[in-house]
């Protein structure tokens, strides 16, 4: 049997509806993916600039994730900002070795308990008061030993030593395989 000019339009209809609908689900969507240096604009390249030479070479997620700091730079205070310059230029001379210890010691502490965190930051602190001469020691004998420390267990750890601390994406500190620098705590904004 023949079907009505009626049931016909609603069926037409309703599968413009479901197509509709159902378009942005199956919908490619490409990846944005980040410009190379010389597309940057001048003041993103300004920000960025101890990562002129290796630029074009990261991955898209890192430019993604550098571009959203410099972003953030302008509205940054002064320590703040010099504090990003000082470790993207450490960053820049690290092996990949070194990278990849640096970012391993950064996860390893993002999964340690808040009472590791907290010993983490005290050992830090302790570090920071010791005399330059007794860091400098502590840097060239922690350059001689292996990369993968351990956690120090909550309330333990030896006062004059370094701590394994935390490294945001891109920063660490000289490439000598010294101590690499805390995030300080920031406030809720």
């Amino acid at each position: 049997m023949a079907e009505s000019p009626l049931a016909a339009g609603r069926r037409f209809v309703a599968a413009v509806v479901l197509a509709g609908v159902m378009a942005p689900a199956l919908a490619v969507v490409p990846d944005i993916v980040p410009p190379n240096w010389a597309e940057l604009p001048p003041q993103k390249q300004q920000i960025l600039t101890p990562l002129a030479g290796e630029w074009n070479q990261l991955e898209s997620w890192r430019k993604k994730k550098w571009l959203e700091i410099s972003d953030r730079y302008p509205q940054m205070a002064a320590e703040e900002q010099q504090r990003i310059q000082r470790r993207m230029k450490a960053w820049v001379k690290l092996t990949p070795e070194e990278r990849k210890a640096a970012r391993e010691k950064y996860k390893n502490v993002q999964q340690a308990s808040p009472e590791q965190r907290e010993a983490l930051k005290k050992m830090w602190s302790e570090y920071q008061t010791l005399p330059e001469e007794e860091r400098e020691r502590l840097k060239q004998s922690a350059g001689r030993s292996s990369t993968s420390k351990a956690l120090p267990k909550p309330g333990g750890g030896h006062p004059a030593a370094k701590p394994a601390t935390p490294v945001p994406l891109g920063a660490t500190s000289e490439p000598s395989g010294a101590a690499i620098q805390p995030i300080p705590a920031r406030s809720p904004q």
